[in-house]
């Protein structure tokens, strides 16, 4: 039977996730950084909002939770706010809810791969990025506690599409030649995975979360420009200076796939399709 479950995080994925968990009998706890996001989630009638870091061992002071689902966002901020978030929430995670079911939703950032490989959950985590690193560190706490790991793809959806907002307003670039791939998962499906990893992961387990089909960066354009009528963007230098690292992998999600998820979007293509417009 559900019961105590803790969402660390409850913005673009945690707040979905909690509403359709709450609605299948979870008795929610949804913490949130400022207490003008905890004001937005009064109207869900969650069982009880927490603010503040969760980086604040102060905060956590009775804390009850049977579940944790760790999906606190860095709000795009750098090595600090990664540092808070991922790191010093994985501490405090592992010091305050050692006996707790737990997710933690990390990236398929930390893989570092650089040639096009196909990466798998087995490939090698070494991210070059002071973000990835801390990344990587704050899922070594967490699978040392039992957690199961979620690292997702870039995630877009309704209100979020960094690559198709760009490409709408003008101001996509296709860098370099193009070749470099794409791995992406629609917000739909991320809530969906985290739902079914609470009964169907296995705890110090790793999954990849993101679709079918990866893409290249020529071919994701050359798709949005006949979707939307409009030019191909124009070629342009390599960005170097990503948060992210330069890197070009194919994301395998079949690891996934075999615990019985399937993605209600296999490709970008159904979802911005499904998403345009609303």
């Amino acid at each position: 039977m559900p019961g105590k479950t803790l969402i660390i995080g409850c913005g673009y994925i945690g707040l979905p996730l909690a509403i359709d968990l709450q609605g299948q009998g979870h008795a929610i706890t949804a913490w949130v950084h400022s207490a003008a996001t905890a004001e937005t989630l009064t109207p869900h009638g969650f069982r009880r909002t927490i603010t503040g870091s969760v980086a604040d061992a102060g905060v956590w002071a009775g804390v009850e939770a049977d579940l944790v689902i760790h999906c606190a966002s860095s709000s795009r901020g750098g090595e600090s706010a990664y540092e808070e978030v991922f790191h010093q929430g994985a501490l405090r995670l592992r010091e305050n809810l050692p006996h707790a079911r737990k997710l933690f939703v990390s990236s398929t950032s930390v893989y570092g791969q650089s040639q096009g490989e196909i990466v798998t959950e087995e490939s090698p985590a070494g991210p070059s990025t002071a973000t990835g690193k801390i990344l990587r560190t704050a899922e070594e706490i967490v699978l040392e506690a039992g957690a199961t790991v979620v690292r997702s793809s870039g995630i877009y959806g309704p209100g979020r599409g960094v690559l198709f907002e760009k490409f709408r307003r003008g101001e996509a670039v296709i860098e370099g030649d193009g070749r470099r791939w794409i791995n992406q998962i629609h917000q739909r499906d991320l809530v969906a995975v985290l739902a079914h990893l609470i009964d169907a992961g296995v705890p110090g387990e790793i999954y990849n979360a993101t679709d079918d089909t990866p893409v290249t960066y020529l071919d994701y354009y050359a798709w949005c420009a006949e979707f939307l009528r409009q030019p191909v963007p124009p070629f342009g230098p390599v960005n170097l200076q990503r948060k992210r690292g330069l890197t070009n992998k194919r994301v395998s999600n079949a690891r996934l796939r075999a615990t019985g998820w399937t993605p209600l979007y296999p490709s970008f293509r159904e979802g911005i399709t499904a998403t345009v417009g609303t």
